[in-house]
């Protein structure tokens, strides 16, 4: 995706978290949300708790020109603004964090910026670029923080055509948030992630947690494509089996989820968001009983 047109002819009003109403085709049940299905506002997609028909998981993807800047109120959740493509400013509570951010999603780890709940916050762009805003529900007020990228996790999961990068910034255990769990994952072109299938739609100590997540995808080359696979995991469950493109988004409300198939030749970029009720913030998952081969 490149950033294109602008989408706001300079500052405008932030929709704000509880504004609306919002475009919402998931009150009709849908699980995908192509491009384009959620744009509100100044946010090329927007899928906040209330569109969800959840309770704390949220992403917005916003669209800059350049020279542009947009208000931004984190209202009850806490934020990271992530640089999908370009660089830009984030400047709240007396302080701006500059985010030198990166070319595309495929070029590489990107620096971040924490914005705490009940903060007033403005993202600037001089050459513009796209930024997404990872939320959550939460409960505590923790400092805004600057998240630089030599310190993001990355990891080599899975092996021969299951292999992928996990890029750890906003993981359990790699970055101090009160909620949110947020990773980003590269699958080479023809290669399985999300692999074997799991799910964390059960409170069980120890075992697995709780987590509403979201999927939004963007895939290398034009007209690139993969598969994304949700299946039940109890009667009357979340199911999808859906070919997604680039600026689509996927909600795993519940169930089984994977495999994510990459078209052979177009690499396949997936930003993970999720946020759940439990007292602890974890990501513990079970993997389908079918399917015992873990992430070797």
């Amino acid at each position: 995706m490149n950033p294109g047109p602008a989408m706001n002819p300079g500052p405008a009003p932030d929709p704000g978290p509880d504004s609306g109403p919002a475009p919402d085709p998931t009150r009709t049940g849908r699980l995908h949300l192509p491009a384009g299905s959620t744009a509100h506002g100044p946010y090329a997609l927007r899928i906040d708790p209330g569109q969800a028909g959840w309770e704390h998981s949220a992403l917005r993807v916003l669209t800059l020109g350049p020279g542009e800047n947009q208000p931004f109120e984190s209202g009850d959740s806490e934020w990271v603004v992530l640089p999908l493509a370009g660089a830009c400013s984030v400047r709240l509570d007396g302080q701006v964090i500059e985010l030198q951010g990166r070319d595309d999603v495929f070029a590489g780890v990107t620096d971040f910026a924490y914005v705490p709940r009940g903060a007033h916050a403005q993202i600037a762009s001089g050459a513009g670029g796209r930024f997404a805003l990872a939320g959550a529900k939460c409960e505590r007020r923790l400092p805004a923080r600057y998240g630089p990228a030599p310190e993001v996790p990355v990891e080599t999961r899975g092996s021969g055509n299951r292999a992928r990068q996990v890029r750890n910034f906003a993981a359990a255990g790699a970055f101090d948030c009160d909620r949110l769990i947020a990773v980003e994952v590269v699958t080479p072109g023809g290669n399985w992630s999300s692999y074997p299938p799991h799910k964390h739609d059960e409170h069980r100590p120890g075992a697995e947690s709780v987590l509403e997540e979201i999927y939004y995808y963007e895939i290398a080359g034009p007209h690139g494509l993969a598969y994304q696979r949700i299946s039940p995991s109890r009667p009357g469950g979340a199911e999808l089996l859906a070919e997604v493109r680039d600026g689509d988004a996927v909600l795993v409300p519940d169930g089984w989820h994977g495999p994510s198939i990459a078209q052979p030749g177009h690499d396949l970029y997936y930003l993970n968001v999720m946020a759940g009720p439990g007292a602890e913030r974890e990501w513990k998952i079970s993997f389908h009983p079918d399917h015992t081969e873990g992430y070797a």
